[in-house]
């Protein structure tokens, strides 16, 4: 399949008379209302859906594998004779990391290409500054290469509270609740530090975690916050040692992360930590393995897995449908995975017309199987992203391996952990 490439347009968000009529139903309205007529985007033998993702300037690395295992996902399912006899048409543009070339690029999809769905949204810049865009026009959309707090919705009932935005990385402020349950469950936590910095992820990720403490009886937390980037987090991370809590959530993500953990380890702390998966490399588990030898035991999530029997037959067919040079690319995986929750929508509409409603009405009908993953529920509005995620604990060099990470628990749920 080639990717069609369109010149974005450089005018805003236009809402058209035409634009609504062709889309069926009220964004703003019950979703599951409206005539049950053929989509914007769908014919008898396609389906055209679209994105714009960086692939040139910094972020290229990213956004070029991420395209490469989405557009191998469509090759694969359009040799196949597509879905339902249509196959699927991709439109694509760079919009190289910048809100304003995304924004332009979407309406320029939604109203003038006039496609069906949104896959693959990209880039916690462009989703950030487009997703009340989205939520506007009510167009499906799937998965977003991001874990904004704007995705989360615990039970949308309209587009305009989320209903049309189908998350599938994880959320931080799910993930803050799904840490939560592991302190709770495996470390038997009853007073949970959280140490969280004061960008958008700490903040997300805090959020999640005091929620999910307050669902739990017989536990309490205490909390600091340190500015993001910040060089010294001393005074927090004494207050949390005076507290003489049970366990540590360093809710903060890339730099900071390091320097938290390695002033709990100069202050003799000797209490679990975990941390979210944005911070499970190489990089973050080097940075910290000297210091915490003998004092405790970091812990990061995880949301890809390959143990399972799915993912070992995923495996095959993605290898064989990307290039090469993408065989175990995390980014190009996810591209993959992408495809997989768009065309899920699609096969369970099979003989049935194809509209906005019926396609997001199908992807609530039952979970679905991430390839290299868990399941996802999106049933009465849960916008919630990855609900399973494993846990992997930072250890140290060997003779023939740098530190890293070693996966000491599979992919679990909230519900799984806490037996409920």
């Amino acid at each position: 399949m080639k990717t069609k490439h369109v010149l974005a347009a450089l005018t805003g968000v236009l809402l058209s008379a035409s634009l609504m009529a062709g889309c069926s139903g009220d964004a703003n309205n019950d979703p599951t209302d409206g005539p049950a007529e053929q989509a914007q985007g769908v014919t008898d033998t396609s389906i055209t859906v679209a994105n714009s993702a960086a692939t040139s300037g910094a972020y290229a690395p990213v956004g070029v594998p991420f395209l490469a295992g989405l557009e191998g996902y469509f090759d694969m399912v359009n040799a196949a004779g597509g879905i339902d006899g249509r196959k699927i048409e991709f439109v694509h543009v760079d919009d190289e990391f910048d809100p304003a070339k995304g924004s332009a690029a979407l309406t320029e999809f939604v109203e003038d290409e006039k496609v069906f769905a949104i896959v693959g949204h990209f880039g916690t810049p462009v989703v950030a500054a487009t997703v009340d865009q989205l939520k506007e026009y009510g167009i499906p959309s799937v998965y977003f290469a991001t874990g904004i707090g704007q995705l989360y919705a615990d039970h949308a009932t309209s587009n305009a509270t989320g209903y049309n935005i189908f998350p599938v990385q994880p959320i931080y402020r799910t993930e803050g609740s799904i840490m939560v349950a592991y302190a709770a469950s495996k470390f038997e936590a009853k007073k949970i530090g959280i140490i969280y910095t004061n960008d958008d992820a700490g903040m997300d990720l805090r959020t999640g975690a005091i929620e999910q403490i307050d669902k739990i009886d017989g536990v309490e937390y205490v909390e600091a916050q340190v500015p993001a980037g910040a060089a010294d987090v001393s005074a927090a991370v004494t207050s949390i040692k005076n507290a003489d809590v049970d366990f540590i959530i360093v809710a903060s993500i890339q730099a900071t992360m390091p320097t938290i953990v390695k002033e709990l380890a100069a202050q003799g702390v000797d209490k679990d930590c975990i941390t979210t998966y944005v911070n499970v490399s190489s990089a973050m588990s080097e940075a910290v393995v000297a210091d915490i030898q003998g004092k405790f035991d970091v812990y990061g999530l995880g949301w890809v897995d390959y143990a399972s029997q799915v993912a070992q037959s995923t495996l095959v067919d993605y290898q064989a449908n990307v290039a090469s040079e993408y065989a175990m690319n995390a980014y190009a995986q996810t591209g993959w995975i992408a495809g997989v929750f768009f065309a899920e929508g699609l096969r369970r509409l099979e003989g049935q017309p194809v509209t906005w409603e019926s396609y997001m009405q199908a992807l609530e009908k039952s979970p679905i199987q991430n390839p290299f993953g868990g399941v996802i529920d999106y049933a009465n509005g849960a916008r919630l992203g990855t609900q399973e995620m494993n846990l992997s604990r930072v250890v140290p060099a060997d003779a023939t391996n740098v530190a890293g990470w070693e996966k000491v628990e599979e992919l679990q749920g909230i519900d799984a952990l806490l037996n409920i």
